[in-house]
């Protein structure tokens, strides 16, 4: 099919155009820099306004969203964002804030971050929270900081490995890496749960702790985690918590309670900070009571009580007594994840945190079902939030790229390809608490027609997409000669 390469905003360039006229300078004229670090020319491309303005919405409708129908991208939660979320992190007080203010001028502020603390609190049974990091990755990265210095204010220095499972996000031993930190792989059971015979092998005094996801990346809920737990304390380690998937445990069950000491939170999975495009994403971090004094500084905390019925209590910042520091300039994604995370939860509620958890689940759980006869699903078990599918069928050559590129002609959004690594050509699927049972069927159609093609018509898929406004990429070329600067015309000289 031929590919539609749509004009750059220079290419429509037409000289005298103009979009836009600056209002007269309202301030004293400053000397321009000297003549050596001036640019001789500076090639803006000269447009009206109706041009951009058509030129980026034609943009903007080649690109899928969450907006525009399913996303089952798999340990991703790419949930639908209530537009209510938008209102609530527009509203003027939270818009035209600075974090540099005086702290009795956001009061409102730190009263939302304050409660979102203690809401996560009680949703996920830790003592301490931080809203500081930026992204989950950030958490973990915090998480194992933490642990580390926990372990070396006890003077336990030799503690420099970290167990982490074969279903574990990438991410987990790149956060253990950056510490220096070696990783031991603990490998799944044929059930999906962690081997408890070499993990039990792997723990001994040199073991900082262990990075559990749980539900892991197969959606399965480890059937022995209260054992795992046991095992990585009595060898003096403590538990982290990936909290990428607590989609299928809100009001049901709580890490905290089970035994983890750290966890950190996905705010753009879990409570429905809009996800992808590069941020902001949120990365918070819980902790248990012993850890509380390690959390990065600071924390917004109650520094002068106040009377219920005449004056509210006054917020500020406080710093734990071992602080590791500050993880982030300022106190996290206020309006980007904090303020739309506080909405999604004032918005449900206990049961409605509980009811996001069994929809997951169900929806997940449905979808295996209708699936099972028709793909290889390696763990015959009740899943959580999401499942694994293998995109091979024998006798055929179509792979689960060929599956996923062919259905963006059915109107779908690929799920997650080729992860977790232990699944051989892995389809990682999530529906999420947000489908209903009308696109979940239409999507399993989908998947199913493509199983007949994948058999009858292999290089159907093998050149998929065919409707799409561009064609099957050459993804390795795109990875191996990157293109990383901006446009410039031919005749542009900087001098």
């Amino acid at each position: 099919m031929a590919t539609i390469v749509e004009p750059t905003v220079f290419e429509l360039s037409s000289p005298g155009r103009r979009g836009v006229r600056m209002p007269a300078s309202d301030v004293p004229e400053t000397a321009l820099p000297p003549r050596q670090l001036l640019r001789s020319d500076l090639p803006l491309p000269e447009l009206a306004e109706v041009d951009v303005v058509r030129h980026y919405t034609k943009l903007s409708k080649f690109n899928y969203s969450v907006d525009d129908g399913f996303y089952p991208l798999g340990s991703c939660t790419m949930k639908y964002n209530p537009k209510i979320n938008e209102d609530t992190c527009r509203l003027p007080g939270f818009l035209f804030t600075h974090p540099l203010q005086p702290i009795e001028t956001v009061q409102g502020n730190l009263a939302l971050m304050y409660e979102l603390q203690e809401w996560l609190k009680e949703i996920s049974g830790f003592a301490g929270i931080t809203l500081q990091p930026a992204a989950g990755a950030h958490g973990e990265f915090t998480g194992v900081l933490i642990m580390n210095a926990y372990h070396k204010s006890r003077s336990d220095t030799k503690r420099t490995k970290m167990l982490i499972p074969d279903a574990a996000h990438g991410t987990n031993p790149a956060s253990v890496g950056m510490l220096g930190m070696s990783v031991v792989t603990i490998p799944s059971d044929p059930r999906g749960n962690v081997d408890l015979k070499a993990l039990e092998a792997a723990c001994d005094d040199t073991v900082v702790g262990m990075m559990l996801t749980n539900p892991n990346t197969l959606g399965l809920f480890d059937e022995n985690i209260e054992k795992v737990i046991e095992l990585v304390h009595n060898c003096g380690g403590l538990m982290y918590g990936d909290g990428a998937n607590l989609n299928p445990l809100l009001g049901v069950v709580r890490p905290g309670d089970l035994g983890f000491d750290v966890m950190h939170f996905n705010l753009h999975k879990t409570f429905s900070v809009p996800h992808g495009g590069g941020g902001p994403g949120s990365g918070p971090v819980g902790v248990s009571q012993t850890l509380v004094d390690f959390l990065p500084a600071p924390l917004v905390g109650i520094i002068e009580e106040g009377d219920d019925d005449e004056m509210a209590p006054l917020y500020g910042f406080v710093t734990p007594k071992k602080s590791i520091g500050r993880m982030k300039a300022f106190h996290g994604h206020f309006g980007g994840g904090l303020v739309r995370a506080y909405t999604y939860i004032a918005m449900h509620g206990p049961d409605g945190l509980k009811d996001i958890a069994q929809y997951s689940v169900l929806n997940a759980n449905y979808l295996q079902a209708r699936l099972r006869e028709t793909y290889e699903i390696p763990y015959h078990r009740i899943c959580m939030h999401e499942f694994v599918a293998e995109g091979k069928f024998e006798g055929s050559d179509v792979r689960a790229l060929d599956i996923s590129k062919r259905l963006m002609d059915y109107g779908f959004h690929p799920p997650t390809n080729y992860f977790p690594l232990i699944v051989p050509e892995a389809l990682m699927i999530e529906p999420t608490e947000t489908e209903n049972k009308d696109t979940l069927d239409r999507f399993a159609d989908a998947l199913i027609k493509i199983a007949e093609e994948a058999k009858s018509q292999p290089d159907l898929l093998h050149n998929a997409p065919l409707t799409t406004k561009f064609g099957r990429m050459d993804e390795v070329k795109a990875a191996r000669e990157l293109v990383l600067c901006c446009w410039l015309p031919e005749n542009y000289s900087d001098q």
